[in-house]
């Protein structure tokens, strides 16, 4: 009855950005096909994140759908709300969620649908959970066990060193912004995470994978010919930039350019885009400490730009400023509104010759 409930469903699973976080969506994307990936960090992220659930699914329009919460710990506040939303939307929303933080407890205590066991990872509850439903996979119960050993620190278990190798891949997983391109570094995410699995039976794995590591990027961010990891890194990101640069796209008087949040690498990347993107006359990333990065290639001035728009400065094709008003964001296009008020407030409709 579950398991036929469950196929007829969209599935929205949200969790955490940890290796247990993305192994609790690793196993769902094994066993499910009509399903979207969301992450967040604990806080004011999750409630930005369960509203944009809430809005793809009034926008997908699926008959039924499942919420489904894994490695986040809500609190009592949070719970209530999200409990609440369901609630109030009807019968065609089932919110699940699957934790091991002791500290939920008390929401574990109120609401049926927050399960919690702190003796066993997010991804092992979530292995458990479908593959009981399911079936079991051998291949993925291997993976669940390295992540359970380090996530909840079993280090007299075989499994516990090469976990510590998953932990710090994921950790350090930073290529593909998880704000801009959600989607697309959940894949990422998920590709290197497979990709790793054939190294789980060598000798000595912990090591052998901590050598190949940097390989391993380089054969998923290698679109053509092969180059440095921070090369690749730089063409895979100015080729997601400039698919996706309508969206991104910003004026500053007469001049059209692209706006980034947190792109790192931003003289390489920037530089990358402005040679790609011809039409484009500047590049702006802002960051979560409210800095504000301008590139250019000789079409504008950006230390005029950084001047009036972030009281800072410095030479016509790089400069830099700071954003003290700007709120920080884990919706781009809240962030992307933010900026464009600002370049109206501060500019309005003039023109600079």
């Amino acid at each position: 009855m579950i398991k036929k409930m469950i196929n007829k469903c969209k599935i929205y699973h949200l969790s955490h950005t940890d290796l247990d976080g993305y192994g609790c969506q690793m196993v769902t994307n094994n066993y499910f096909n009509s399903i979207q990936f969301y992450n967040s960090n604990y806080g004011r992220e999750i409630n930005e994140r369960f509203n944009e659930i809430f809005s793809d699914i009034q926008n997908d329009k699926f008959a039924k759908n499942i919420i489904l919460i894994t490695d986040l710990n809500l609190t009592p506040e949070q719970a209530k709300d999200f409990d609440s939303k369901v609630k109030i939307a009807n019968d065609d929303i089932l919110i699940i969620l699957l934790d091991h933080h002791k500290s939920g407890q008390d929401c574990a205590n109120e609401f049926e649908w927050y399960f919690l066991d702190d003796s066993r990872c997010a991804t092992k509850i979530t292995y458990d959970f479908f593959s009981n439903i399911f079936e079991k996979n051998e291949k993925l119960s291997k993976f669940v066990d390295i992540v359970n050993a380090v996530d909840i620190w079993l280090d007299d278990k075989d499994e516990f060193e090469l976990g510590k190798v998953c932990l710090g891949l994921v950790s350090g997983a930073k290529e593909i912004n998880r704000i801009m391109f959600s989607q697309e570094n959940s894949s990422y995410l998920f590709e290197l995470l497979s990709k790793i699995q054939p190294f789980f039976e060598y000798e000595n794995a912990h090591i052998v994978l901590d050598e190949n590591i940097h390989k391993i990027k380089k054969e998923i961010l290698k679109q053509s010919k092969n180059d440095t990891l921070n090369n690749l890194i730089s063409k895979y990101n100015v080729n997601l930039l400039t698919k996706n640069r309508e969206n991104m796209t910003i004026k500053y008087l007469n001049h059209k350019g692209i706006l980034t949040y947190n792109i790192g690498n931003v003289s390489v990347i920037g530089n990358d885009f402005l040679k790609a993107n011809k039409d484009y006359d500047f590049f702006m990333d802002i960051t979560s400490r409210k800095t504000v990065s301008f590139r250019a290639n000789g079409k504008v001035d950006v230390s005029k730009m950084a001047s009036k728009l972030a009281n800072g400065g410095g030479h016509p094709n790089a400069s830099g400023g700071l954003f003290g008003g700007f709120k920080d964001s884990f919706i781009y296009e809240n962030i992307k509104n933010q900026v464009n008020d600002l370049i109206t407030k501060k500019i309005g409709n003039k023109n600079e010759k």
